[in-house]
């Protein structure tokens, strides 16, 4: 699920509360590290199973409708075409998503409004009321009616925006990230039989943990020699007034292009110069690009970057 750039991102940000900090260890640091990463896939099960309480909320719906005291004809002969939605009964009857949610505890039992409430929204809205008027619906039409319902509704409902916030620091930053690797997880889906659901791991390679680990800490050790490298290279700039992120970002870089041989100079700095558009000022591309040319071109006449090529 989570490739490099996304490891490099929270890297970054564990590394600015490290420093911000002034006082954490350096395994205290790399523990929440970790932590923070793990989160993710607690965030992903979360948004997973939230589609499927909805599911049930609208079978509820359904069954509380019939005993009512003077239920309607609609109501005794309910349109049941969402409750045999097979892309919905696809991730709900998936085993592995169910075996997941034990493991980690996970189910909406403590803030069931929540699903409740995104039900009744899209009950009255248009995609849910063309799909019910539907003659017949394919497995696609059913796929997409699933994508419009996370699209347009759940990722869109803010008492779920804040029930994240309320329970993770991490959860809003990752949002975008995991809803992204749901839609891709849905749209890789084919009839909603048994097993046609795909589970998505966290880490796309086993040595991607390795990487975040190591990028985490050996920023943290080499701190004391990068910083002056940098402090070098910006003597016309207030290095007070220098963004506390882009010093993170360099120093990150450094590191990368000196102690990973198997990772090639271009992508490494391809990778911060787009971090630093992304999470600093403005100008921050044009200074870090500008600054670490320089110390690349420094450290590699000093044959500090050594590179394993391929042949």
């Amino acid at each position: 699920m989570l490739n490099r750039r996304h490891l490099r991102v929270k890297v970054l940000q564990s590394l600015y509360a490290f420093f911000q900090s002034g006082n954490s260890s350096l395994n205290a640091g790399e523990k929440e590290l970790l932590f923070s990463i793990d989160k993710i896939y607690d965030l992903y099960l979360y948004q997973l199973t939230l589609l499927v309480d909805i599911g049930r909320q609208a079978r509820k719906t359904v069954e509380d409708n019939k005993i009512k005291k003077v239920p309607s004809h609609e109501d005794l002969n309910p349109n049941t075409r969402f409750l045999e939605n097979k892309c919905l009964l696809g991730i709900a009857n998936s085993m592995e998503l169910e075996e997941k949610l034990k493991e980690r505890k996970i189910s909406w039992a403590k803030a069931p409004e929540i699903s409740k409430k995104i039900f009744m929204q899209f009950r009255e809205g248009k995609h849910y009321q063309e799909y019910m008027s539907m003659k017949d619906c394919s497995f696609e039409q059913d796929r997409d009616l699933i994508l419009k319902l996370l699209k347009n509704y759940v990722c869109e409902t803010e008492l779920l925006h804040h029930f994240y916030e309320d329970n993770s620091i991490y959860w809003l930053d990752d949002w975008e990230l995991v809803n992204k690797m749901i839609i891709k997880s849905i749209k890789a889906m084919n009839n909603g039989n048994e097993d046609d659901f795909k589970m998505m791991s966290l880490y796309k390679d086993p040595d991607d943990k390795k990487f975040a680990r190591e990028l985490f800490k050996k920023t943290i050790l080499h701190d004391k020699e990068f910083g002056p490298l940098i402090a070098a290279k910006t003597q016309n700039w207030d290095i007070e007034r220098i963004a506390l992120m882009d010093i993170i970002i360099m120093k990150m870089a450094l590191t990368e292009i000196t102690q990973f041989a198997e990772i090639p100079v271009k992508v490494s700095l391809n990778e911060y110069i787009e971090l630093s558009k992304m999470y600093s000022t403005p100008k921050s591309k044009i200074f870090v690009n500008g600054v670490l040319d320089k110390l690349v071109e420094e450290l590699t006449a000093d044959n500090k970057v050594k590179k394993i090529t391929k042949s």
